[in-house]
């Protein structure tokens, strides 16, 4: 496999889980920035391979882009592209991901989660990147009585094994960054939404299965809630933490700052799309918190950080999205 080549002036960013919803909006992003992209995913059928590869479909005519079909935990590959390569950054994206699917498999969650996370941080370290930017997760702040969660609240008692890898991931990336003096940033993603969502999330499961006039499986009482981020949100998030580098390691939230209720959440998706739901409920399932919801003050102060798009607005986008792409995604 050939890499893109580069002028000296532009960054040289690996982007790993590029074929995922979060990554390959990100690696859009970074070549219409100019950036020169080595997009690594492995194609897992965690949900359906053909729907990453029209991910990338753009992505891939793009001279500036170079994907490497490999895993993560395969070190020596990974090695090998970052030699070759020479990133000047690292956004990790590449996970498994999903809060009740951890319960099920605790181990291969945190086979993948660490186990490659340790693997994408000792080939930056060796490769001397200008900064380490790595997806965590909100789950780490588990049912975290004090709202908005600030980065400074406790994170330690995790609720899930997803969580808890994601918590691992943060320390992992603090002793590297301690050994190395490798500046990393941990973005702390709040619940993420809009085109491309993953097949198994709420708010893509729930449009999917309304348009079909079937039942949405509802967890609870409608109580809980959850502070809804919009894709282009978190992108503009993750490209102004890549222009923000200091020494050393920091936590940033990434959130939309508007937390909904679940209730709320299908009143807004009805009024969008015209038609009452048809609700099937059921009891809340174990490893879900109670509310998220993202203090935002040291990422603005940091590096300018501010949502721009209402759940709503997304939304509308994302079911915009969903019927021009419905043939494709059935």
């Amino acid at each position: 496999m050939s890499v893109a080549s580069t002028t000296q002036s532009q960054r040289r960013v690996v982007i790993t889980g590029a074929a995922g919803f979060i990554g390959s909006h990100l690696t859009e992003r970074c070549l219409r920035l100019g950036d020169v992209v080595l997009g690594i995913d492995n194609f897992c059928d965690y949900y359906d391979p053909e729907i990453k590869e029209r991910n990338l479909g753009a992505a891939v005519e793009d001279p500036s882009f170079t994907l490497a079909r490999i895993d993560i935990r395969d070190r020596e590959a990974v090695d090998d592209l970052f030699q070759r390569f020479r990133p000047t950054h690292v956004v990790h994206l590449a996970a498994m991901a999903g809060v009740r699917p951890s319960i099920e498999q605790p181990a291969y969650y945190t086979d993948v989660n660490l186990n490659g996370t340790v693997a994408i941080l000792d080939a930056a370290a060796r490769s001397r990147v200008h900064q380490f930017l790595i997806a965590s997760s909100s789950s780490v702040y588990g049912n975290n009585k004090k709202t908005p969660f600030a980065e400074s609240d406790p994170v330690d008692y995790p609720i899930s094994p997803y969580a808890a890898s994601k918590r691992s991931g943060e320390l992992f990336c603090h002793s590297y960054a301690h050994l190395n003096e490798m500046p990393v940033a941990c973005l702390r993603f709040f619940t993420v939404f809009g085109p491309r969502q993953r097949p198994d999330l709420a708010i893509s499961k729930f449009l999917r299965l309304a348009s079909r006039g079937e039942p949405l499986p509802i967890f609870g009482d409608g109580s809980t809630s959850r502070d809804y981020t919009y894709v282009d949100d978190i992108i503009d998030g993750v490209t102004a933490a890549m222009d923000y580098v200091e020494d050393g390691f920091e936590i940033f939230n990434i959130g939309g700052n508007t937390p909904i209720t679940l209730a709320g959440l299908l009143e807004t998706i009805e009024r969008v799309i015209g038609h009452e739901l048809i609700i099937d409920r059921k009891p809340i399932q174990p490893g879900d918190v109670n509310r998220t919801w993202a203090d935002l003050t040291k990422s603005e102060s940091a590096f300018g950080y501010m949502p721009q798009t209402s759940t709503e607005t997304g939304i509308k986008n994302q079911w915009q999205w969903y019927l021009e792409h419905e043939t494709a995604d059935r």
